[in-house]
């Protein structure tokens, strides 16, 4: 029947978005280890520019890995509901916190980990009230809305944004602040979406009989997704490489999910069609990320545990003597 057939294909999307986390959150830590293993044999870090990782099996494990994860995460959505599929690519960040925890040696603290559920009840809430997409089939209706004047003003200034980061702000800050590369990867990893959408609709075009080989804009967004990916390979790799991956991940996971829904948002005009609840919603889960990633960046280096809060009442600290004031004698009589 028609209803077994939609469970069917709803299974399938579960399925398919419970491995995508999976495979995801072990290839962070599949990559940190490379990246690991080049500091150990002293040769150049990513940080500092060094592409030794490129040789490094451990690496490539963990590119194909997370490559893999985000092949099952496309595929989640064209079966089953955002609403469903979203909050469960947060449990990529669990995975990735419970493995770094063994393989690595990494914790966080107990507001650590506080920060990662706001964050992610943020990312969840703000893709929940995020607007249906719109449905292009064409690769000239795709054409279209990106020759948009609106688009085309959020494009230049997220490249502008972009290019400000990297050559003026990174080069000064990056290896102190850990937003600075995560916050470069997520802008770029909005153009790699957008080039990843439209290569789809032209390889199924293609296979419809449509002349997308003499359109342009096939070739153009190869070149942008090209240059995404690389960019985004590349300071993703330098914020693994000196800051603490259960920190990274999560950070990244929320920015990047972010900019996406905006950037939808904008190419396909879906404001439109957003109730205020809708608004509203989106406002809200858009500051509550913006909390919790304050909370895990402000609070990481603070020594703080569960098993920590007991004590602070049970056993205070007591306060320190009063030292006698001139004049008054030391002892009692």
């Amino acid at each position: 029947s028609s209803l077994g057939s939609l469970i069917s294909l709803f299974y399938v999307g579960l399925g398919l978005a419970i491995l995508s986390s999976f495979l995801i959150g072990g290839s962070v830590i599949l990559k940190k280890k490379g990246l690991q293993r080049l500091v150990a044999s002293g040769a150049t870090r990513a940080v500092d520019g060094g592409y030794g990782y490129l040789k490094d099996a451990m690496w490539w494990a963990g590119f194909l890995t997370m490559a893999a994860g985000e092949v099952a995460n496309f595929g989640a959505y064209a079966f089953a509901p955002a609403t469903v599929v979203t909050p469960l690519g947060a449990l990529s960040i669990l995975i990735s916190a419970i493995l770094s925890s063994y393989f690595l040696g990494e914790s966080l603290n107990l507001l650590g980990k506080l920060g990662c559920v706001i964050c992610v009840a943020g990312s969840t809430v703000m893709v929940i009230h995020a607007p249906e997409e719109e449905k292009i089939t064409t690769i000239v209706e795709m054409a279209a809305k990106m020759k948009d004047t609106g688009y085309i003003v959020f494009a230049v200034l997220l490249l502008v944004s972009c290019l400000i980061l990297i050559f003026v702000i990174a080069p000064r800050y990056g290896q102190r602040n850990i937003l600075i590369y995560i916050v470069i990867c997520s802008v770029i990893g909005a153009f790699s979406v957008t080039a990843v959408k439209g290569l789809g609709i032209t390889i199924k075009n293609f296979f419809q009989g449509l002349p997308v080989v003499r359109h342009p804009l096939p070739y153009i967004l190869s070149l942008v997704l090209a240059l995404s990916l690389s960019t985004q390979v590349n300071f993703l790799n330098k914020a693994l490489d000196i800051f603490n991956t259960s920190l990274v991940f999560p950070i990244y996971y929320v920015f990047f999910t972010s900019m996406v829904v905006t950037s939808s948002i904008v190419l396909f005009k879906e404001w439109h069609s957003m109730s205020a609840v809708d608004i509203v919603g989106t406002l809200s889960g858009f500051v509550t990320i913006i909390l919790g990633v304050f909370t895990l960046h402000a609070f990481k280096d603070l020594d703080i545990s569960r098993t920590g809060l007991p004590h602070m009442h049970k056993n205070p600290t007591p306060p320190p003597a009063p030292e006698p004031s001139i004049g008054e004698p030391c002892g009692t009589a």
